[in-house]
């Protein structure tokens, strides 16, 4: 990948101190772990067998010889409806709606914005691309009951049914797909430092020896710190024992004192720059990293039908990926979103 230096612009959030308020607000939001409108009750969708030969297929792909491109390890579009999307299309009532785990405290990406003027709308890129999908599959786009999960719990909420699908800048990494399914990615990013612009540390480089470093439990970003570490790649001296339930948490240890540096995708730790004008991005991206929409592993209809939603997405040019990316992510990384984009999709294929 070729790293760059996600360049950062302060729009509309009024410095420090309204940043602090929003924060808070932002953490009282997220102890709730339920948004508006949503149930503690199961999605209710059953386990559908699914298509046989593909799930074996799926299955051989996910092995350590041969996923060395997890963001290939999906399957090819279709939009025809299968037992997961009936079950969905099934529901009665107000339970007629696709059930989505998604984030509620990351800024342009899925948040509560307190300007916005609409009490508790979500907002945000991947609350776009949410909603395109509830069109497509239920033919409305506020058919949708979204449920706010920390991070460490996007792949148990997929495994318990209590959510059809996760739309929460998710890594797609060889070691979920043990878990659960992924569609085509639809971003592209990499992990990066932020830290304040006062500090001596320069990048994710021996500037972090004897440094409190905060990530998110369950993150790409911890398992990274962790590896790193036992390889030498990270100083030894480095403190990564903090972690904490969402990525904006770590901001909040930031500004606190609590903490000298965050690690988190490049792409979530703009925007956090961009809630806080003392801190900034250290270096350059140092990993390459894919987000995708999670899935049951045996949901086959409904990864097949997301690819193909998502090529509608990336094609439409009105109202689909760019125009979605400019709305909420060109004041926070580049103007121009060639670096974000996901390559052209690849897909499992059965000969």
């Amino acid at each position: 990948m070729h790293a760059r230096h996600l360049r950062i612009r302060v729009k509309g959030w009024g410095g420090v101190g309204a940043m602090a308020a929003a924060c808070t607000l932002a953490l009282v939001f997220a102890l709730a772990l339920t948004c508006t409108g949503s149930v503690a009750s199961r999605a209710g969708a059953p386990r559908p067998d699914g298509d046989g030969a593909t799930r074996a297929l799926t299955a051989e792909a996910r092995t350590a010889d041969t996923c060395t491109a997890p963001e290939k390890q999906t399957l090819p579009p279709s939009s025809a409806d299968g037992p997961t999307i009936t079950a969905i299309k099934n529901r009665q009532g107000e339970k007629r709606k696709l059930v989505v785990g998604v984030d509620q405290n990351s800024y342009r990406w899925g948040y509560r914005d307190p300007n916005s003027g609409v009490s508790g709308r979500l907002e945000g890129f991947d609350i776009d691309l949410v909603h395109r999908i509830a069109e497509d599959i239920l033919g409305d786009p506020d058919a949708v009951q979204f449920k706010a999960i920390p991070t460490d719990q996007r792949i148990p909420a997929i495994q318990d049914g209590r959510v059809d699908l996760v739309v929460r800048t998710m890594t797609i990494n060889c070691s979920r797909l043990e878990d659960v399914a992924f569609s085509a990615p639809y971003f592209k990013t990499g992990q990066q430092v932020l830290a304040p612009k006062s500090s001596p540390v320069a990048g994710y480089d021996e500037t972090l020896a004897n440094r409190r470093i905060c990530t998110a439990k369950g993150s790409t970003a911890h398992a990274k710190l962790e590896e790193d570490r036992r390889s030498g790649a990270l100083p030894a001296s480095a403190d990564i024992s903090t972690t904490v339930p969402n990525q904006l948490d770590c901001l909040v240890r930031l500004q606190l004192g609590e903490v000298d540096a965050v690690v988190n995708d490049g792409a979530l730790a703009a925007s956090q720059a961009a809630q806080d004008p003392t801190v900034e991005l250290k270096g350059e991206a140092f990993t390459t990293e894919y987000y995708g929409v999670a899935m049951k592993k045996d949901a086959d209809d409904l990864v097949r039908r997301v690819n193909q939603i998502l090529v509608d997405f990336r094609q439409d040019t009105a109202a689909g990926w760019q125009a979605s990316y400019t709305k909420w992510l060109s004041a926070t990384m580049d103007d121009d979103p060639t670096a974000s984009r996901p390559p052209a999709p690849e897909y499992l294929r059965r000969d």
